[in-house]
């Protein structure tokens, strides 16, 4: 009888299954997951996940068999986290590498193929890392060995804190190659930007830089100009000067110097704005030539508190300063008196300076009363000689009034080389060089065009005209001008004035813009009458075509077909003047006062008989050799494309120029 083999026992089951089952499961989903594809033997980092379930198996399984990595969490086998086989051995060689081994002493050094090597090299490009990417990668390698050595000393940790100071570094520079901030590069600039800084001082010179520019000043100077430095501590100075001498050009520098070694405030008052600023600019560049340091402000104000402020002519922003006062061309100003009212009251104590120059106009103007003295000699019966002979050198009065002629002779006698005296005197009529150059007053008083009526023509274009900007690519923008030109023989000095129109009938007439051209044949006058056209928009443009004339007004028609010529005739010329006369009488003719050449051409145009003796014309003592009042014809000849009863109340709609046009 065959006996049926007995099923073995069952074994019994655990007492506690949770326990034992969890670790089970973890294994097993471990093995699952991370045995597949043979991964294992090229771990080279362990997770906190990996060193945890290590340490639950290592209760359940001292030895660790059947366990793909040993029991102190690291992968088995020859397998090393960073150096033996798989990953960490393409390291430790990619490391050698870098270190300067050649791939057959690696080869030996590791027991790696060199054929295994070689594939590594190119695949990872080794020979194409950057010295950045290779310090990175080695840094990198230390620092993990450093991190899972269980037991670590006190230098471990010191080089693990260097270890990772350093990976900031690489970190920066790669931030800073992406986007180019330095603050990328060195974070230290945030927090240097991010605390107050201290502003410097502005407009400040050194005690070095001072001295650099009084020896500056002085060596510039020609011999009169240092009369007048001598001369700077009189109270009050008055100065009659031929033009282009240079005494804008000196008395902004000598305010400048005062103000940098007293500390004491400096006003300059002009007949208008523009020509005060011409002061500002030479003060400007005068300190930035020296000292490469740029002044700025308005007013500018000196780190000593000394303030430089640039006035025009109007009374009103002319109150409530103090200091050193410079009047510029005060015998060109309008309504003298009282502007000379408010400005010596800037000057009042004891301790501030008047300073007093011009070239002489009319001694019709009120100027000429403070500079003969003519008060003082009413009032204590005693004149005082204001001859050249006698103020030539300088010479103070019994007023204690410090005066001064210095005429073109003079200043050529005083080292100034800048002139060629037998041209000039071509250049200008025997009036204008008595008056421009040799400071001789001029008797208007047979003008046709006294100074007296002519001062309500002066503003001051700053102030005035909001719509015209001096120094702008397009001065006047697109807004019409009408163009006059009074041309010229070569020697001769010929006219050229740019005339805003009225916006509404009867509105004031503008000269935005008036220039003399001298030693210019036909075709450069006509040169420069273009560039005139390219810079406004002119809607007329009138030229004297008389004799001489014509060759320039055949050249510009070529350009501008549109423009007018004038055949100056005694009825022609008649009825320019009288025109000019309405417009002037009517106070609708404006000009800057600054530009005082417009009104000396205006005040030399007189009443002569013509040579017949039967006709009274209008004339300059022009005479072949000698110039004439270029630019006072040259606005008349713009003037003439408006009609004659203008302004008048007896204009029409129909109302148009009153001169003949010639083709």
């Amino acid at each position: 009888m065959k006996v049926a083999p007995q099923k073995p026992e069952a074994s019994p089951a655990p007492a506690d299954t949770a326990s034992s089952g969890a670790p089970a499961r973890a294994v097993k989903r471990l093995a699952k997951s991370k045995t597949r594809g043979k991964c294992w033997p090229h771990i080279t980092t362990v997770t906190p996940e990996q060193a945890f379930t290590a340490a639950v198996l290592k209760e359940i399984s001292p030895e660790g068999k059947g366990l793909p990595f040993e029991l102190d969490a690291l992968p088995a086998g020859k397998c090393s986290a960073i150096t033996d086989g798989g990953a960490g051995q393409r390291r430790h060689a990619r490391d050698l590498y870098w270190q300067g081994w050649k791939l057959t002493h690696i080869a030996e050094k590791l027991g790696v193929p060199r054929a295994t090597l070689h594939g590594w090299h190119k695949a990872e490009r080794w020979a194409d890392a950057s010295p950045t990417q290779r310090a990175e990668g080695v840094t990198e390698t230390r620092y993990a060995q450093l991190v899972a050595k269980e037991e670590k000393t006190g230098s471990d940790y010191k080089e693990i804190d260097l270890l990772g100071r350093q990976m900031e570094r690489f970190a920066r520079i790669s931030n800073y190659r992406q986007s180019g901030r330095e603050r990328d590069l060195n974070p230290n600039i945030d927090a240097r930007n991010a605390a107050p800084k201290a502003q410097p001082t502005k407009n400040f010179l050194s005690q070095e830089q001072i001295e650099k520019l009084r020896d500056a000043f002085i060596e510039s100077c020609f011999k009169y100009q240092l009369t007048w430095w001598q001369n700077i501590h009189h109270r009050t100075r008055q100065i009659l000067k031929s033009r282009q001498i240079g005494a804008t050009w000196y008395f902004a520098r000598e305010a400048l110097i005062d103000a940098l070694e007293t500390g004491r405030n400096q006003i300059f008052l002009s007949a208008s704005k523009a020509q005060a600023y011409i002061f500002k600019g030479y003060i400007q560049s005068f300190v930035f030539e020296v000292c490469q340091v740029e002044l700025k402000g308005e007013p500018i104000v000196l780190a000593n508190g000394a303030q430089l402020h640039f006035l025009g002519s109007n009374a009103r922003t002319a109150q409530g300063y103090h200091g050193n006062f410079y009047f510029d061309e005060y015998f060109w100003t309008t309504d003298f008196e009282r502007l000379n009212k408010v400005a010596s009251g800037m000057a009042i104590h004891k301790h501030w300076r008047k300073t007093y120059f011009s070239t002489p106009s009319s001694i019709q103007h009120a100027a000429y009363d403070l500079w003969s003295a003519k008060k003082f000699a009413r009032k204590f019966k005693t004149d005082i000689d204001i001859t050249h002979g006698k103020l030539a050198g300088g010479f103070t009065g019994e007023d204690k009034v410090w005066r001064q002629i210095v005429n073109i002779l003079d200043a050529e006698a005083g080292g100034c080389d800048k002139f060629d005296i037998d041209e000039l005197r071509l250049e200008y009529s025997d009036p204008e060089f008595e008056n421009l150059l040799m400071c001789g007053f001029v008797d208007d008083s047979f003008s046709v065009f006294p100074l007296t009526n002519l001062q309500p023509c002066l503003v001051d274009s700053w102030e005035v005209w909001k719509d015209f900007k001096a120094f702008a690519q397009r001065p006047f923008g697109w807004q019409p001008v009408w163009v006059g030109y009074d041309p010229s023989l070569n020697g001769d000095s010929a006219g050229l004035v740019v005339l805003a129109p009225p916006e509404t009938p009867g509105g004031p007439l503008r000269v935005l813009h008036t220039r003399q051209l001298r030693g210019l044949d036909f075709e450069a006058q006509a040169a420069e009458i273009k560039k005139i056209c390219d810079t406004y928009n002119v809607q007329q443009l009138t030229i004297d075509q008389t004799s001489i004339g014509n060759a320039v007004y055949q050249l510009v028609v070529k350009f501008f077909p549109a423009a007018r010529g004038i055949n100056y005739s005694v009825e022609s010329k008649t009825m320019l003047v009288m025109k000019a006369l309405q417009v002037i009488k009517s106070k609708r003719l404006q000009w800057d006062a600054g530009n005082k050449e417009l009104a000396a051409s205006f005040m030399a145009i007189k009443r002569e008989m013509t040579a017949s003796g039967r006709s009274v014309t209008y004339a300059a003592g022009r005479s072949k050799d000698t110039g004439h009042s270029d630019l006072a014809w040259a606005c008349m000849n713009a003037l003439s494309n408006e009609a004659l009863e203008v302004g008048t109340g007896l204009a029409t709609p129909q109302t148009k120029s009153f001169i003949e046009v010639y083709s």
